[in-house]
């Protein structure tokens, strides 16, 4: 793990950045005191099965009844 002050930080953030982004792990510092750490982004977790829904087919196209009703009243 590297660490780096708040100015060296400030200057070479891009080539900071692209270490990130190949996996290394970056620790900001003031008078050295970590402060920060840079890390590569994860992106949210999949989970598969989330929207899997059970529902009552009669009950949903019922639904579709109710509404329409609705819009025929006005």
């Amino acid at each position: 793990m590297t660490q780096v002050n708040v100015h060296e930080a400030k200057t070479h953030l891009s080539q900071l950045l692209e270490r990130v982004a190949s996996g290394e792990t970056i620790t900001i510092a003031r008078a050295g005191t970590p402060v920060a750490d840079l890390v590569p982004h994860r992106g949210p977790a999949v989970r598969f099965g989330t929207l899997r829904l059970d529902y009552d087919e009669a009950a949903f196209l019922a639904a579709d009844a109710d509404v329409a009703a609705l819009f025929d009243e006005s």
